[in-house]
């Protein structure tokens, strides 16, 4: 069993990081729009455009197509990055790996 000693600053610290983290994270989720379009998701993740067009074919993709152009619900999105990274450190040991 592992065992983990932490002082008071220390455990102040972690907890610190942890908020500011999830702090930006929330930030970044209410500067986006409500629905990005393919453009938007682009820039967002930092990918090409036939990567967006490939993930958004795919059929587990949340992706609103009846607005004329494809649009991707924001919400949706986290979402499915969030299960998406779950289901990989699950079924593979890549994200258990020490750097």
């Amino acid at each position: 069993m592992l065992k983990v000693e932490l002082d008071l600053d220390q455990l102040q610290a972690v907890i610190k990081d942890a908020i500011d983290q999830a702090m930006k994270e929330h930030a970044v989720k209410n500067e986006l729009p409500p629905v990005l379009s393919k453009t938007q998701f682009q820039e967002f993740l930092g990918i090409s455009h036939s990567k967006a067009v490939e993930l958004m074919k795919r059929g587990d993709f949340p992706v609103f197509r009846e607005a004329g152009h494809p649009r991707v619900p924001t919400k949706q999105l986290f979402e499915w990055i969030d299960l998406n990274t779950k289901w990989v450190k699950r079924e593979t040991k890549y994200l258990n790996r020490v750097i």
